[in-house]
């Protein structure tokens, strides 16, 4: 099977229409036309999860995140970026990324899914014409409970979810909590979007200090459970998917490493 077969399997899911403007997603580095019979999975390729990618002889990476973002002037060894697309297309890897089609088309319904929750809306919209019973996509997802829990048994069961040893919460502990946002990733913006639709409580990640206390002080909680910390499930669900849409095409995931320990 050709990477682009593989591409088109990837993208009859979530095509790349549905990233955001800013985002860059596809094929990244290689060649469309490289015969695939190992592919790996991995959040983000770091020198890590290119090193092993190579070693496990595969001839497909794809990521949750680009490793491009920005234009680049130059690919040479001495920028870290430019070492990688320099190991990539030394070993003869294609290089795919699905980032922003993916949180509005699986894992916004994904990462709901984890924490039980029926009759999800979405958090927060991003087009109108999407492939759900109401055509609504975007990023996130809330729902009410059917019975509340205070916000510390909430905490629990994130990390239950999530397969997590912490996370940081931020507002009263024994506080009364129905109304579930959630969104994956980077959720600084989305506070806003989680205060419009009335939640008591966002679960996201990379919240800092004056960003949790401003929105315990407007009626809504925060549990931190981390950037990687949730979006870590988009690779074991890629692996699935694509292990049962290709045939004779081996599907690897990398396995779960948070990118920073707790002491």
């Amino acid at each position: 099977m050709l990477c682009k077969d593989v591409m088109d399997v990837i993208e009859a899911a979530y095509p790349r229409e549905y990233a955001l403007d800013w985002d860059n997603v596809g094929l990244l580095v290689g060649r469309d036309d490289k015969e695939v019979r190992r592919i790996y999975i991995a959040l983000d390729a770091t020198d890590e999860v290119i090193d092993a990618a190579i070693e496990s002889q595969a001839d497909m990476l794809v990521t949750h995140h680009p490793m491009i973002f920005g234009a680049l002037k130059r690919i040479n060894n001495l920028d870290f970026i430019g070492n990688r697309i320099l190991k990539l297309i030394q070993s003869d890897i294609s290089y795919y990324a699905m980032h922003t089609n993916y949180d509005v088309l699986g894992m916004a319904r994904l990462s709901g899914e984890k924490m039980n929750l029926s009759k999800a809306e979405v958090l927060e919209a991003t087009c109108e014409n999407g492939p759900s019973d109401n055509g609504e996509e975007g990023i996130g997802r809330v729902a009410d409970l059917d019975h509340p829990v205070t916000l510390q048994e909430c905490g629990h069961e994130v990390k239950k979810s999530f397969q997590l040893n912490a996370v940081k919460i931020f507002g009263d502990l024994d506080a009364r909590v129905r109304r579930i946002a959630i969104s994956p990733g980077s959720g600084k913006s989305m506070i806003k979007a989680a205060l419009d639709k009335k939640a008591d409580v966002l679960i996201t990640g990379d919240i800092g200090h004056h960003e949790g206390i401003d929105a315990v002080a407007q009626g809504l909680a925060v549990i931190d459970a981390g950037h990687y910390g949730i979006e870590h499930i988009f690779m074991e669900d890629m692996r699935q998917y694509l292990g049962s849409h290709l045939t004779d095409v081996e599907v690897m995931a990398a396995p779960i490493v948070h990118p920073f320990t707790i002491m």
